[in-house]
């Protein structure tokens, strides 16, 4: 296992490469990835959502509708956000 892949528990990259057929070493990058992603704190998270969604065209008023539903879908849920709270995060 590479270095960087070392703090990965290893029955669960050998779980995950068992039930998936990756190898191991691909399913230790897959797993770091997904840790990494879940690993943003919640402003982040908003902040690079918000610049997504307005990078496709959405309003303000969509975005914080999504961005809301999606904190509250997290694994580790980020708890109930308010519209306000959401724009504090972006704007300051």
């Amino acid at each position: 296992m590479p270095a960087a892949d070392r703090h990965l528990p290893e029955d669960l990259v050998r779980h995950v490469a068992g039930t998936t057929g990756l190898p191991e070493n691909v399913a230790a990058r897959v797993i770091a990835d997904v840790i990494a992603y879940y690993g943003e704190t919640r402003e982040e998270y908003v902040r690079r959502r918000h610049a997504e969604l307005r990078r496709r065209g959405r309003k303000n008023a969509e975005a914080w509708t999504r961005i809301a539903a999606e904190l509250a879908r997290r694994p580790v849920g980020a708890g109930e956000v308010t519209e306000r709270q959401l724009r504090r995060i972006v704007y300051g």
